[in-house]
């Protein structure tokens, strides 16, 4: 019979992050139902929360064609959360920042998305939870996830 620790052991690296990946995917789908909003609204938010970003990066951040972003962009704008604002270097361009009301969603998505995946980890030591957490920022920092992105998704 295998255990569980084999059948973790088996899953292989690449595949343990995989499923990994899908289980951060289902905390912020959770998270985003328990605001009424979606998870790409989530994730955009939690963009800006470090100050406005332009539609061209939340673009590439985001993994979404301009049309599909610019939609996005309109539909939380409707509720209120965030604004368009004139690029200062580029009168042409335009940034998307948070307003009042979508700071404090925003803060509280995230903040329920990191208490939530720590909780995860909760039975960890926590020397394994610093190694875990230190061979994953490598592995995003050598692919360019952290130096290429000005935030990420859970700070």
């Amino acid at each position: 019979m295998t255990t569980t620790t084999e059948a973790t052991a088996e899953l292989g690296f690449a595949a343990a992050l995989v499923r990994m990946s899908h289980l951060v995917q289902h905390v912020f789908a959770d998270v985003s139902r328990d605001h009424d909003i979606t998870p790409q609204q989530t994730q955009l938010l939690c963009m800006l929360i470090g100050g406005p970003v332009g539609m061209t990066d939340l673009s590439r951040f985001l993994h979404l064609e301009k049309s599909s972003l610019t939609g996005l962009v309109d539909r939380v704008e409707r509720r209120g959360l965030v604004a368009r604002v004139r690029d200062a270097r580029d009168r042409r361009a335009c940034q998307v920042t948070l307003t009042d009301e979508g700071t404090r969603l925003a803060v509280e998505a995230h903040r329920d998305v990191t208490v939530r995946l720590d909780a995860l980890a909760g039975e960890l030591p926590d020397a394994d939870r610093d190694r875990l957490a230190s061979v994953i920022t490598r592995l995003l920092s050598r692919h360019g996830a952290l130096t290429g992105h000005p935030r990420d998704l859970a700070r």
